[in-house]
């Protein structure tokens, strides 16, 4: 069985992953997380890891002190987080932070050799290029965790990357499927927060409704499977059961199934190529009865145009808009501005800030921050 570290460890992936190392007896080396101490703490002394990483540097004495005199090695911040990714003795590292934060220690493990279960989609939308080149080049495996991307890994098995006609990408919706922009002019926090199939963290629940996680996930399988903009579709499939699809050339479709539950993803990039027992619900088809598909709204969602867009451009921009987003969705939490500012946002960043070339991490920093600042500038 592998030996796995885990960044992002008390967050919704990170909390199912160890739900999986509890059912298989998998050794955890090492856990990050934001700056929940209380509930990394307990995870730590559960799994007896020897690293714990918390990356607010204010809660670094607290989480400190409840390991005095066990022997676990107590670290903070980015620098922390990129020791747990290059640590000796570990298997795979689950990178489930949020965020552009998981950029640097995604390169930080692809430089020691490391596999990676990557559930961070940033670290590819951000940098894409610089990580792809640097796994080819070490050897190193990205085993996507996201359902879609694991999905169409799933269905690529046994097959030749140039059979591929396009890949079908299935999106729930989210929470405003259907709607206009007039009616989502006072939609609240509290709306936005609640998805109809899936239990995740604030941001990537927002992200959600705007349709902002369906775009970043076309920058992300641009990269992991090497496809062109033109070989992706997206399609909206409210009830979430076809994670995702591959046509090939002969026209044949084949696409990987499930009830919506994370562990199967996650489980699937953990141990692969491993198939072995999850506790996740089997699925039945018959008690669905019918699935629905159809094609989203891009005048409606901001979000998803403008990701679409800025990978067309290339260069900066996915970093940009990746960027403007995660400020928005701040700003929108914090409830200081409009659930539409997000998608308004993050368009005229694409269109005000000039592209740049990304040749090294520094590029992607750059720009990441040009962008926020951006956001911030308009408020």
């Amino acid at each position: 069985m592998k030996t796995i570290s885990v960044l992002g460890s008390t967050g919704s992936i990170g909390t199912q992953a160890l739900d999986i190392a509890r059912l298989h007896n998998i050794k955890i080396k090492a856990l990050a997380a934001k700056g929940n101490v209380s509930l990394l703490t307990e995870q730590a002394k559960e799994f007896s890891a020897d690293y714990v990483c918390i990356y607010d540097n204010d809660k670094y004495k607290e989480l400190k002190e409840n390991f005095k005199g066990t022997g676990v090695k107590v670290l903070c911040g980015m620098e922390g987080l990129c020791e747990i990714a290059v640590l000796d003795g570990v298997d795979i590292m689950l990178n489930s932070v949020v965020g552009t934060v998981g950029l640097k220690p995604t390169l930080a493990a692809i430089e020691k050799g490391v596999d990676i279960a990557l559930a961070n989609k940033e670290t590819l939308v951000t940098g894409g290029k610089l990580v792809i080149d640097k796994a080819n080049d070490k050897g190193v495996k990205i085993l996507p965790v996201d359902s879609e991307h694991s999905a169409i890994f799933q269905c690529l098995q046994g097959n030749e990357m140039n059979e591929i006609n396009k890949i079908i990408l299935t999106a729930s919706g989210g929470p405003f499927f259907g709607k206009k922009k007039r009616e989502l002019e006072n939609v609240s926090v509290e709306q936005a927060l609640n998805h109809p199939n899936w239990s995740m963290g604030n941001k990537i629940t927002i992200d959600s409704a705007t349709l902002m996680n369906k775009g970043l996930e076309f920058i992300e399988a641009m990269w992991l499977f090497d496809l062109k903009p033109e070989q992706i579709e997206i399609v909206v499939h409210r009830e979430s059961v076809i994670h995702s699809a591959v046509e090939y050339k002969d026209g044949s479709v084949i696409a990987q199934m499930g009830v919506p539950d994370m562990r199967l993803p996650i489980q699937y990039a953990l141990l692969y190529p491993k198939r072995i027992y999850c506790k996740e619900k089997a699925l039945s088809l018959t008690d669905y009865g019918t699935l629905s598909f159809s094609k989203p709204d891009y005048e409606t969602f901001d979000c998803l145009r403008a990701c679409i867009k800025a990978i067309t451009i290339g260069g900066s921009m996915p970093a940009v808009v990746n960027g403007a987003n995660e400020q928005a969705v701040e700003l929108f939490l914090d409830n200081r501005i409009s659930f539409l500012k997000i998608g308004e946002l993050v368009m005229s960043a694409l269109e005000r800030i000039k592209p740049t070339k990304i040749t090294c991490l520094d590029d992607v920093l750059q720009a990441d921050k040009a962008s926020r600042e951006f956001v911030l500038s308009r408020i």
